[in-house]
C-alpha cells in the first residue's frame, strides 16, 4: 500500500473511532464517509465492509497501545514498579475518551471481531512479563506466578467486554482498568 493510501486508511480508522465513540456499534459506513468528507466509494476501496473496517480498527487500537507501552518502557525517569503500573493500564492519549465499554456488544453482534479483541488481549505480553521479571529480580515486586497475574488482568478486561457491568454502573473503561491495575499492583508490589 502506498503512503497516500496508508494515510487515507489511518484517517478512516481514526474517524471510525470517533464515530464509534458517538454512536457505538450502530455507526454506518455513511456516517464515516460523511464525517470524513470522503465518498463511500473511497471508503469501500479501502475497506470492503463494516466488519473488515472494525477488524482493522481493533488491530489499529492494539498497535497504538503497544506503541504507548514502548514509550513507557523507554522512559528512564520511571522506576520498574511505575513502568509496570503504567503498562498494565496503558491507553494511548487519543483513546482516553473512546467509549471502550461498548465493546461488550461485539460478542453477539460481531463474533469474529470479538475473537480478534480476545486474541489481541492474550498476546503481546513479552514487554510486560519482562518488566515483572525485572521487578522480581530487583526485589520491588513479590515473586508471583506471572501466568496467574496475566490471567487475572486478561480475565478482568475480558469481563468488561463480555458484560454490560461498566454501562450499568456508569463506569468508564479507563476508570475500571485503572482500578483493576491498582488492585493488582498493590498485591504484587513489595511494601516497605
Amino acid at each position: 500500500m502506498d503512503v497516500r493510501n496508508e494515510n487515507i486508511r489511518e484517517e478512516i480508522l481514526k474517524g471510525t473511532l470517533r464515530i464509534f465513540n458517538d454512536k457505538g456499534l450502530k455507526f454506518t459506513m455513511d456516517d464515516i464517509a460523511r464525517s470524513l468528507k470522503i465518498s463511500k466509494k473511497t471508503l469501500y476501496k479501502v475497506f470492503a465492509d463494516k466488519e473488515e473496517l472494525f477488524l482493522a480498527m481493533v488491530d489499529y487500537m492494539f498497535d497504538k497501545i503497544k506503541e504507548s507501552e514502548q514509550a513507557v518502557v523507554e522512559d528512564g525517569s520511571l522506576s520498574t514498579v511505575e513502568k509496570i503500573h503504567r503498562i498494565l493500564g496503558v491507553l494511548p492519549e487519543g483513546y482516553k475518551d473512546v467509549d471502550l465499554k461498548q465493546l461488550y456488544l461485539l460478542r453477539d453482534k460481531y463474533p469474529k471481531i470479538y475473537k480478534q479483541v480476545e486474541r489481541r488481549l492474550e498476546t503481546g505480553w513479552e514487554t510486560t512479563i519482562g518488566l515483572i521479571e525485572q521487578g522480581i529480580a530487583e526485589g520491588c515486586i513479590q515473586p508471583v506466578r506471572i501466568p496467574i497475574l496475566k490471567m487475572m488482568l486478561e480475565a478482568s478486561v475480558e469481563q468488561f467486554f463480555q458484560r454490560d457491568i461498566l454501562i450499568r454502573n456508569q463506569i468508564s473503561y479507563q476508570d475500571a482498568l485503572d482500578e483493576v491495575v491498582e488492585i493488582l499492583m498493590e498485591g504484587i508490589r513489595v511494601h516497605g
